[in-house]
């Protein structure tokens, strides 16, 4: 239960419910070394991988079971329509606290990522930041917690923390992004050195925290 957290997810200034989704998002990249372990194939596209992975994994009843979901009453939904936004959610996480609060949940938003035109402006690095990040701090997704993921799917071999830095060059030139920390390094996932966090300021003048998954697929996609 979620009153059994690891205390390594536990920042000295986060909130309970940030904590929370910490702890949903390490058990989210359980599912993704589940996926490496069985050697999935994948095919070169965005929504087929994040179907996979929800509902192969997030929403597989065996696999919920396993690893807590069922008891920690956490679900997962795709291409919702939000309430109180324009957008359409890739995986929205609802949780107990989403039967007394309609507007209390997460949402993750899935890109892929690969190794050309990386610092172009029609690049899928550029697209991680206008159909990605923005969608974020421009309020196309609410976030009532004031907190989110990203989840990149690397779908080519690449250096990850070098495509960060390039990611980052992009994001603080965006004029359309205000970001107050660069996607940065973090480690509350043991054993995934992939993860990483930022800060922005959306369009309302509030502060928003987004974290960084980079889940690399590169050897289970079909050529």
């Amino acid at each position: 239960m979620f009153l059994d957290l690891d205390a390594s997810i536990f920042g000295s200034s986060t909130s309970f419910h940030e904590t929370k989704f910490r702890y949903i998002l390490s058990k989210i990249t359980r599912c993704y070394n589940m996926m490496i372990a069985d050697n999935v194939k994948l095919d070169n596209n965005e929504n087929r991988i994040r179907d996979i992975l929800l509902l192969n994994y997030l929403k597989n009843d065996a696999v919920r079971e396993s690893i807590g979901f069922v008891s920690d009453q956490v679900n997962f939904d795709r291409e919702i329509q939000e309430d109180h936004s324009t957008g359409r959610t890739d995986i929205r996480i609802t949780t107990f606290d989403t039967f007394k609060c309609q507007r209390a949940y997460y949402v993750l938003e899935c890109k892929r990522l690969n190794n050309k035109n990386i610092i172009g402006k029609t690049g899928l690095n550029a697209e991680y930041i206008k159909n990605g990040i923005w969608r974020f701090t421009s309020k196309y997704y609410s976030s009532h917690y004031r907190v989110n993921a990203m989840i990149g799917f690397v779908v080519e071999q690449l250096d990850i923390d070098m495509n960060i830095n390039r990611i980052n060059k992009l994001l603080l030139a965006s004029p359309s992004i205000n970001t107050t920390k660069k996607i940065t390094n973090d480690d509350f996932i043991s054993d995934f050195a992939f993860l990483y966090q930022s800060e922005h300021i959306d369009i309302d003048e509030d502060s928003l925290k987004l974290y960084h998954l980079m889940y690399d697929f590169n050897k289970n996609i079909q050529t």
